[in-house]
């Protein structure tokens, strides 16, 4: 390393150092706890809230609007009753409503919850004031469950629970019920009586959506966890060793025609795997997670996405329980981990949980095959190894007070003549209420095959390089302003990450205003933010310097509107190009069942495969229609045209149709249909092309679903 890199990780290191030591505003931690006791009676969960447990039950007043309202009284009552016994966390709510028709209820899969009523709880287990289990139920009982990270990540609904959930209709609105296993959650070993944190919430999606809660939200202060009602009880309970043991099958078969267009089909290959993955909690809080031969296909198909004139690889979501399982652990600034880069794992292993203050995440995982992506300043590139390639990420994190936290992060990925290793170091220090510092810097080290470095301009013995991120926040109720610095070696490799693009050194500055309205308003709240950015090469060139502006409003039938412009300088394979962009969104739920969007762009576009400016307009219609309690469709639709001196590039449009009937919370049919059509003028290449191009895909899934982890 250079010795600015040395200076820099010093750097980082002191400043990580005083941070954890510094001081700042007092949290509320004065807060006198509510005492939660044992159900004095069996609770069955069917939606009724008709059991005694209830009456004697703490019980929160869900009686706040926290938005698109400041804490202005809740325009409608709910109420959030606490319970436990040796074996489950319950909680039921009844949420009145005037006008029982308005509710907006509808059947759907796990983790939908759309523009849908629903109430539920988020609960600080370990009483950290960092981080929290979500546990959401709709009206019909179907469930959302996820995690929440005050440190960056925000929510994450990837986190699946078993839990038992019911809800219903009544004749004063609807009422909610769940009990959720001590076994499906870790929190803290105490011998005595234990303080959580906790929150109710009921979200109201009328002709504003109106998110209610049962204390208040300071935007004066970062961070929501920390501002949760604390709670006192369950004395004795524990998590218990969970196990969970889960068998796969699966079997594939391909027939394709021996002469085109009408010969016969004729079979090419079919073939059946069994595997198996399991879990077992080493600890109360540390679970341990192997699988040998998984079916780790994706069953679902990924969203449709426009990769034309793309200069680096597309980001797709991860969907596999394997690795969604305690994913944010794992996420940092730098995307270092990308699991999708693993494609076709033979075996892995996987430990991750949290002691105390301490958070700690591992696994291996072998891999039949070797997906590389090649980044660079302008453009990335990537290939697919026969070969096989071992993994391996470590992970740990430590809270320090009630602030800060320092955490480290090593990945190690190995083959045949090829290894890529990661070190760094990473922080999230909150000084004040209002004022939050983040950083990470990262060291890679790699070496690539002779063949591969030679046919993708790789260096050909091991090469090095550092990165790094470091983001300065200053938040308060109406305004916030920040700065940023971004670093990316030129030879900085995370072959197990998603960081298609080095060479480059950004900074950024911005802010914005926020005016919240109240309920008399025409206006829920009003924004206006704007930011200026500029990127230079590592070896000081300059790269791209932006101005963008941004102003939105959200109103009446949950309408929202922003609109955009800027203006950049931008350089690419030695050409400057002096770049204006506009762009409009618009958003509206105007009933229960509809939900739509539009955009619209219009920006000086660059012609990546001839180095030369154009003009490009871009627009996405999106439609969501319930078109029953049981039926929902969905149409997305993207369009994009690039022009070039002499005439149209091209246009090409792209379509996803999802229609889907759902009998029960268990089990529904999906249907897919995706289509791509790309129109090139052939005249205005310098290479050849297909004049049109065009491809089409069909899914039909039936899924019953046992339980959120148990599916067929």
């Amino acid at each position: 390393p250079t010795p600015a890199k040395v200076s820099l990780t010093a750097l980082l290191v002191i400043l990580s150092t005083a941070a954890a030591f510094a001081g700042g505003e007092e949290d509320d931690a004065a807060k006198v706890p509510l005492a939660v006791t044992r159900a004095t009676s069996e609770i069955r969960i069917d939606g009724v809230l008709d059991e005694p447990a209830w009456e004697n039950a703490l019980k929160l007043e869900i009686s706040l609007e926290i938005s698109p309202g400041d804490n202005l009284p809740a325009q409608v009552k709910t109420e959030c009753f606490i319970a436990y016994d040796d074996v489950n966390f319950y909680f039921g709510f009844k949420a009145y409503e005037d006008d029982i028709d308005a509710i907006r209820a509808f059947l759907s899969d796990h983790d939908e919850i759309g523009t849908h009523d629903f109430a539920g709880v988020e609960i600080d287990t370990f009483n950290d004031d960092r981080r929290a289990y979500i546990f959401f139920v709709k009206p019909l009982g179907v469930q959302y469950d996820g995690t929440r990270d005050d440190l960056g990540e925000g929510e994450d609904s990837s986190w699946d629970g078993i839990w038992n959930s019911a809800g219903r209709i009544t004749d004063y609105g609807y009422a909610v019920e769940a009990a959720i296993p001590f076994n499906q959650i870790r929190f803290q070993r105490a011998d005595g009586p234990q303080i959580w944190g906790i929150t109710g919430v009921r979200v109201h999606p009328r002709d504003r959506r109106r998110i209610l809660f049962s204390q208040r939200y300071d935007r004066n202060k970062s961070g929501w966890v920390r501002q949760f009602t604390k709670i006192e009880g369950f004395e004795g309970v524990s998590p218990g060793r969970n196990v969970v043991i889960a068998p796969t099958v699966t079997a594939v078969r391909t027939d394709a025609r021996s002469e085109l267009p009408d010969g016969d089909f004729e079979e090419l290959n079919s073939e059946a795997e069994v595997g198996l993955t399991a879990s077992y909690g080493i600890t109360s809080n540390l679970m341990f997670n192997a699988t040998v031969n998984p079916d780790f296909s994706q069953v679902e198909a990924d969203s449709l996405q426009l990769d034309i004139n793309e200069p680096f690889a597309l980001y797709y979501e991860e969907k596999r329980p394997f690795f969604t399982e305690g994913q944010d652990i794992f996420k940092t600034s730098i995307d270092a981990v990308y699991t999708r880069t693993l494609r076709d794992p033979i075996w892995g292993l996987k430990l991750a949980g949290k002691e105390g203050s301490n958070t700690i995440g591992a696994y291996v995982v072998q891999d039949d095959l070797t997906n590389l992506i090649f980044p660079g300043l302008n453009r990335s590139s990537a290939t697919s190894l026969a070969m096989e390639s071992t993994a391996t990420v470590l992970r740990y994190r430590r809270d320090i007070g009630g602030r800060h936290t320092l955490g480290t992060l090593l990945t190690d990925r190995e083959g045949d003549d090829y290894h890529n290793r990661l070190v760094g170091v990473d922080g999230n220090f909150r000084f004040t209420d209002k004022d939050t510092l983040s950083m990470q810097a990262i060291g890679s080290y790699t070496d690539y095959p002779d063949a591969v470095a030679a046919e993708f301009g790789q260096p050909l013995d091991e090469f090095s390089d550092l990165s790094w991120e470091i983001d300065y926040t200053h938040e308060t109720r109406n305004y916030y302003f920040y700065f940023e610095n971004r670093a990316r070696g030129t030879d900085f490799r995370a072959d197990l990450g998603y960081e298609p693009q080095v060479d480059y050194d950004r900074y950024e500055i911005g802010g914005g205003y926020t005016w919240i309205g109240d309920n008399d308003d025409w206006y829920s709240n009003i924004q206006a933010r704007a930011n200026w950015d500029k990127t230079l090469r590592k070896n000081g060139d300059f790269f791209e310097e932006e101005w963008e502006a941004q102003a939105s409003i959200s109103s009446a039938m949950q309408s929202y509107l922003q609109l955009g412009l800027g203006t950049r300088k931008r350089a690419y394979n030695g050409v400057e190009f002096d770049q204006d962009f506009y762009a409009a969104y618009f958003e509206i739920k105007p009933t229960g069942n509809l939900y739509t969007f539009f955009f619209l762009a219009y920006d000086d576009a660059i012609d990546y495969s001839h180095t030369r400016a154009g003009k490009r307009w871009s627009a996405e219609p999106f439609v969501r229609f319930n078109i029953s309690r049981n039926l929902y469709l969905r149409l997305d639709h993207v369009m994009e045209r690039l022009s070039v001196e002499g005439g149209r590039l091209y246009l090409a449009n792209a379509s996803d149709l999802i229609v889907r009937y759902q009998f029960n919370l268990r089990t529904f049919v999906r249907a897919i249909i995706q289509f791509s059509d790309i129109r090139r003028d052939t005249g205005l290449y310098a290479f050849e092309v297909e004049p049109v191009s065009r491809d089409h895909f069909t899914q039909f899934l039936f899924a019953f679903k046992i339980n959120p982890q148990t599916v067929l």
